[in-house]
């Protein structure tokens, strides 16, 4: 064992070698207080209806991972959830204010997705079968998934101009899914309440006075019908991007203790097809443009709906299907780990990413089903990162970013560090604010150990499809699972080296923090 971890720190510090520079900085990490909280089950991934010929920039990249056509048998997606124990998956998109649903007294045909000229996003509306949805929840029940489903919220409205809606919500065919999904015995976290329809919307858009009273109408449907439930969903709205003036007269119109969860969605890297995709994720002044976001969201709804917590209910980086070749390999993983980091800080309880499967952007490969890098980042946070969100200060240079967190299931702190730079190797001593010493503890604890889990693309090659873990790449096993993700073990008291243009989760479970006792 001793000969492999020198051989494999000497691989790590290859880089370093070669690098033009090695900087020796400092963190200090204050264990005595948490600053914000996430929920338990932070990580969080959607699944969407788009259809194998949604198509952008001249690439179909869906396939047949619809919510209406996905092969929900197939051994490799049920693996991939399990491995979470308990994954949030956010049932809903762009399409689903157009999706009837085939049940009680509705008085429409219920038809499949069709490309329709004039029709929203350029599809006619959709319909999910009873037998369909019970199949979903077969998966989500096997796996342990815990469900967000998103509400049709422009039924029964009428298009006024431009992208203006108009008109009552008719809740009747919402309200047919919710009682039989009750009937059913299928286990609902909570209900949504539209997508992309706050401030100028995306396809369209609803006044926040309107979508507020008609939030109102679905939690008293809620009431009603899991009156007898020992617990009820949570509602959540609005699923839209962040415009402060409808978000806060949103929360004033549906009152206290209505709205249980604001959502809110992310694509700060632009357009997918942008060619500069790999250099926004690289720069961290691009990367902390979005925390004027977080912060925003934060104050309104303290100001607005104190009795609210924040979620991102979809981020997938570059809209549009993410960037092809960028979203779904290892470069990635810069910017969506950096986005949790920055997401935790601002007491964002949950974030899903789009998507679990299909896109550019998908956790899983839309074709085989095998997990792209971004998979393995979401893995390693899910299990490593626990609620408790603490604070980092640093002297060192903006392109190494840290972030730090009560450590998973045990005591101790695990921290996250991302290296943006390309030539510069970081030589960290950890500090933690209570006893101003190494985490880790004093001379004595000499013997003891914390875990490292550094980061890297195979080859060197920051576009690949295969993540490195402390040098063995991340494959799945013969039988066809997800593989164990095994740190190494490294004196508590030596320093932490991280290579140029990697990344590393450092787990100190020796060290003393109350606030994470």
């Amino acid at each position: 064992m001793g000969t492999f971890l020198s051989l494999f720190l000497f691989l790590v510090s290859l880089p370093a070698i070669l690098a033009q520079q090695v900087t020796r900085t400092s963190i200090l990490v204050d264990g005595t207080k948490t600053v914000a909280t996430n929920d338990e089950n932070f990580i969080c991934a959607t699944v969407d209806w788009w259809p194998h010929d949604k198509c952008d920039y001249n690439q179909c990249p869906w396939g047949n991972s619809s919510l209406l056509n996905l092969d929900l048998s197939h051994p490799l997606l049920g693996k991939a959830i399990q491995a979470f124990k308990r994954l949030r998956i956010r049932v809903g998109g762009s399409l689903q204010d157009q999706v009837l649903y085939d049940v009680g007294n509705l008085n429409a045909s219920c038809d499949p997705f069709r490309k329709m000229k004039d029709g929203l996003f350029g599809f006619s509306k959709g319909c999910l079968h009873m037998e369909r949805w019970d199949e979903l929840n077969q998966l989500f029940n096997r796996t342990g998934a815990i469900v967000t489903f998103g509400l049709n919220a422009l039924h029964g409205r009428h298009h006024i101009t431009d992208k203006a809606w108009g008109g009552d919500w008719d809740s009747g065919n919402a309200y047919d899914l919710i009682k039989y999904t009750i009937s059913k015995g299928h286990q609902i976290d909570s209900w949504e309440f539209g997508n992309e329809l706050s401030g100028k919307g995306i396809g369209a858009s609803v006044d926040a006075e309107l979508y507020g009273k008609d939030v109102i109408n679905l939690k008293n449907i809620i009431n009603n019908l899991y009156k007898d439930a020992p617990s009820k969903p949570a509602v959540i709205a609005p699923g839209g991007f962040f415009e402060q003036e409808w978000y806060a007269k949103f929360l004033q119109v549906s009152g206290s203790n209505v709205v249980n969860v604001v959502t809110h969605h992310i694509y700060n890297l632009g357009a997918g097809v942008d060619p500069n995709l790999v250099s926004k994720i690289l720069d961290p002044r691009h990367l902390n443009n979005v925390s004027e976001t977080f912060s925003n969201l934060k104050q309104t709804i303290e100001r607005n709906g104190p009795w609210s917590s924040a979620w991102v209910g979809e981020s997938g980086g570059a809209y549009n299907s993410g960037g092809r070749q960028v979203s779904n390999t290892f470069v990635n993983s810069f910017w969506y780990l950096d986005q949790l980091g920055m997401a935790s800080k601002y007491n964002t309880k949950v974030y899903c990413r789009q998507t679990l499967i299909g896109g550019n952007y998908a956790l899983l490969d839309t074709t085989t089903f095998v997990p792209n890098p971004d998979y393995y980042s979401a893995l390693l946070w899910h299990r490593l990162m626990g609620k408790g969100v603490l604070s980092v200060a640093t002297d060192s240079s903006p392109f190494l970013r840290s972030y730090a967190h009560c450590s998973k299931g045990r005591l101790g702190i695990t921290l996250l560090l991302i290296n943006l730079s390309n030539q510069t190797d970081y030589i960290i001593s950890v500090q933690n604010k209570k006893t101003v010493a190494w985490v880790g503890g004093k001379a004595s604890d000499g013997h003891l150990t914390r875990e490292e889990y550094h980061l890297t693309p195979k080859d060197g090659y920051l576009q690949s499809q295969t993540m490195v873990l402390n040098g063995i790449p991340v494959e799945l096993t013969e039988d066809k699972s997800i593989p164990k993700l095994d740190p190494v073990h490294v004196n508590v008291n030596s320093p932490i080296r991280i290579a140029p243009l990697s990344i590393a989760f450092v787990v100190f479970s020796n060290c003393d923090a109350p606030a994470c006792a």
